[in-house]
């Protein structure tokens, strides 16, 4: 069932794609609860719960039992960080988009294993970092290089910009 799931969630994105192929260089329109992926697999949107205080980012998505396939997580901190994470309290498996000030992704971690405390280093110098239900990068294609749009990155410095912002 879940790979039904991320595969309709794929299809349906890769379908939006074809349509938008020759506009996905354009700037994306952002809100707080969404962010937009581009890369050399097309283009993706995730609504997303946004963690940008201490309290959000130490409570993150623990204790969830499920997350819908189009939704995620999206830590932003104040300035770019060493970004480490782990699994503890956290029902789900999960991928990890660790990004850099101007949106551009750095690393990813595929599949943390739930309830797991292990540290997972993302890397220096990343910004955000975007939680999304594991095996779901791999399933879209999204890979390092890749950019990320929203309101939090500076829009003068950003990789893509929001035209709204």
């Amino acid at each position: 069932m879940y790979r039904q799931t991320i595969l309709s969630l794929c299809i349906t994105m890769f379908a939006f794609d074809a349509v938008a192929a020759e506009g996905e260089q354009k700037s994306p329109t952002c809100t707080e609860n969404s962010v937009h992926l581009r890369g050399d697999f097309g283009t993706a949107r995730f609504s997303i719960e946004l963690a940008d205080d201490p309290q959000e980012r130490a409570t993150g998505l623990m204790n969830r039992t499920s997350l819908a396939a189009s939704a995620g997580m999206l830590f932003v901190y104040d300035a770019p960080i060493r970004a480490t994470f782990w699994m503890k309290n956290t029902l789900i498996p999960l991928d990890m988009i660790f990004v850099d000030e101007t949106g551009v992704v750095q690393n990813i971690h595929e599949n943390a294993v739930p309830l797991d405390t292990t540290v997972i280093d993302g890397g220096a110098d990343i910004f955000a970092v975007l939680e999304i239900n594991g095996g779901m990068a791999r399933a879209i294609g999204i890979e390092e290089g890749a950019v990320l749009s929203h309101p939090a990155f500076d829009q003068t410095a950003a990789a893509w910009p929001c035209k709204n912002f």
